[in-house]
């Protein structure tokens, strides 16, 4: 029997039991459509959240450590001659942008109504530096920045509060934020983090609210490119460490943190999850290998009489084996089609919608890969749960086959 012959085989009797077959696919069915879904989901993930974050790869943070130095002594307030030091394009080429920030926390309040905010004083270049954008209104000026003007850019959360989340009513009010009043010139779009800003010009968050004549809270270094991360951090260690009197690097008295390695953290967790989810997923293609191994043995003891039959007129062993062998597989490999029909459908359907439902959460995309793999397996646990019943059925004497009722 040549294996056309034993597909010719194989095709009737899964039609001939048209129910019990598919009922048998199911688990791969499952198994593999959930594959090519949740893989499609965390390549939709991981893109939307490099979309999100990608363009602050190229950014240093710097703070001063909380508490002691290393080894005794009070760590050094990061001021504005450390500032004016890294922007100098001699001792730190690779230095792109560095903006000061210093902040506190304060109550801003209007019309009986009450929001305790993260308040920020920096540079009008600020938003660019940390990728935000303005729902509505206007960043503040260099002039204003200059003159220390009272006016201020308020976070999302501020304005739920205060402007039950009217945007464009808040811009032109006056709010009161600790003892003074300050005119609300922009609204920031939300992003989950640091929605409670209220961002301002660093010498009027000095002189109003926070105090201190030239100290800084932290300083935003950006590199050239995010390939010149290294070096630019290099260069702020260089020329802190110089202008700190840092001899031994482990007494640093800051701390200058390279975004992009939090990033590239974040991606590996991302991907870790994507694995696990995929994994549990996976679980149900075995409980499908199981289903199919099943019925085989079920198959096989139906057709203990013409499998008799077969070797009483001179059918071999292998061809015996072939036709089981090639029936399980059929049937995993039809659940595995359809499961990548459904996976498929479902990913690119999802790839239309969220983009509109969830603009920051990333399109899911159905990946060639992940196709490839789950219907390989697919076909490997057919072999595999085909493998005992159609040895079992070759193994079978002919007379105690043609015996068997």
């Amino acid at each position: 029997m040549n294996v056309a012959e034993a597909f010719t085989i194989a095709m009737r009797s899964l039609r001939a039991n048209r129910l019990r077959s598919a009922l048998t696919t199911l688990g791969i069915v499952i198994g593999v459509s959930a594959v090519i879904i949740l893989v499609g989901l965390g390549n939709g993930i991981k893109a939307g959240f490099n979309t999100q974050f990608g363009a602050l790869g190229n950014q240093i943070i710097i703070t001063k450590i909380s508490g002691s130095v290393p080894g005794g002594g009070a760590a050094k307030e990061l001021k504005d001659s450390d500032v004016t030091a890294l922007r100098s394009r001699t001792s730190a080429p690779d230095i792109g942008n560095v903006t000061p920030v210093v902040g506190g926390t304060e109550l801003i309040s209007y019309n009986q109504r009450q929001f305790r905010a993260a308040v920020q004083g920096s540079t009008p270049d600020y938003l660019t530096v940390v990728n935000r954008d303005l729902v509505v209104g206007s960043m503040f000026s260099a002039e204003q920045a200059r003159s220390n003007a009272r006016v201020v850019v308020l976070g999302p959360n501020a304005i739920a509060t205060l402007f039950d989340g009217d945007a464009g009513e808040a811009v032109g009010k006056t709010v009161r934020i600790g003892r003074g009043y300050f005119d609300v010139i922009g609204v920031v779009k939300a992003n989950g983090q640091q929605d409670d800003a209220a961002i301002m010009p660093l010498g009027a968050a000095r002189a109003f609210l926070i105090g201190g004549n030239d100290t800084v809270t932290q300083i935003i270094v950006q590199a050239t490119t995010v390939n010149q991360v290294p070096q630019a951090q290099q260069q702020i260690f260089t020329v802190l460490d110089s202008r700190h009197n840092i001899k031994d690097p482990a007494k640093r008295d800051f701390q200058a943190t390279a975004l992009q390695s939090l990033l590239d953290q974040a991606n590996q967790f991302l991907t870790f999850l994507t694995l696990f989810t995929v994994a549990v997923a996976a679980i149900s293609l075995i409980v499908g290998g199981i289903g199919v191994a099943n019925i085989m043995l079920v198959s096989v003891t139906e057709r203990t009489r013409e499998i008799g039959i077969r070797k009483a007129i001179g059918a071999r062993r292998s061809a015996i084996m072939k036709q089981f062998l090639i029936e399980s597989t059929m049937l995993a490999g039809i659940g595995g089609v359809v499961g990548i029909l459904i996976g498929t459908a479902i990913t690119l359907a999802a790839q239309a919608i969220i983009p509109k439902v969830a603009p920051d959460f990333g399109a899911p995309s159905v990946s060639v890969g992940a196709i490839a793999l789950s219907f390989a397996v697919s076909l490997l646990i057919g072999l595999i749960a085909g493998g005992f019943p159609a040895n079992r059925a070759a193994r079978l004497q002919p007379i105690e086959a043609l015996r068997y009722q």
